[in-house]
């Protein structure tokens, strides 16, 4: 019980700490989740963290919010997937109702102004930095790249819904594996 304790207490630390030190949602705060839970606390795999985007991507709710459901649950089960998912929640919480309260003076100060500009520059190399990270990671197949740039053609350059394109992509998914397990059968 008290080894369960100290877990669920490592776990609403790390969180807590990422959702404290994180701005501009989900996908800048995948390094630092990576960072935390792989090479830190070795918690999880970096394949884990691929298969934790995966479903963090394709069930309703803010990315990082599910990524840390994901952790937390592997760790602790259900009660360990709400201590990561609410110390997650609480800084942005805290934060979001302070900022509410001084809205109107901090939407007119031309210093905040310039600082959240360059807080959105931060956030863009984030952003770029974990999708070099996970591009490493994917499989190395033709076919996964042309899913790769079909799903960025249809999500930048049509109207088609996210949803669809993720489906669209489980789908292409399991017959590029069909298919890429029937060619290796006939290679052998």
């Amino acid at each position: 019980m008290k080894g369960k304790m100290k877990l669920l207490g490592e776990l609403f630390a790390v969180f807590f700490r990422i959702g404290l030190f994180t701005f501009g949602g989900g996908y800048a705060m995948i390094p630092l989740i990576e960072r935390e839970v792989v090479e830190g606390k070795k918690w999880i795999s970096s394949d884990d963290v691929l298969d934790m985007l995966a479903i963090a991507e394709s069930t309703p709710g803010p990315l990082a919010v599910n990524s840390a459901t994901f952790v937390g649950y592997r760790m602790g089960g259900v009660i360990g997937s709400a201590v990561a998912t609410i110390a997650l929640a609480i800084p942005s919480v805290v934060i979001i109702c302070i900022i509410s309260l001084f809205i109107t003076q901090f939407k007119e100060n031309m210093w905040f102004q310039h600082i959240f500009r360059g807080i959105r520059s931060g956030v863009l190399v984030l952003m770029v930095n974990a999708v070099i990270k996970f591009a490493k990671k994917c499989p190395k197949y033709w076919l996964v790249y042309a899913m790769m740039i079909a799903a960025f053609v249809l999500a930048a350059f049509t109207e088609i819904d996210i949803a669809f394109i993720l489906l669209g992509g489980g789908v292409a998914g399991i017959i590029c594996r069909v298919f890429l397990m029937k060619e290796a059968q006939t290679e052998k």
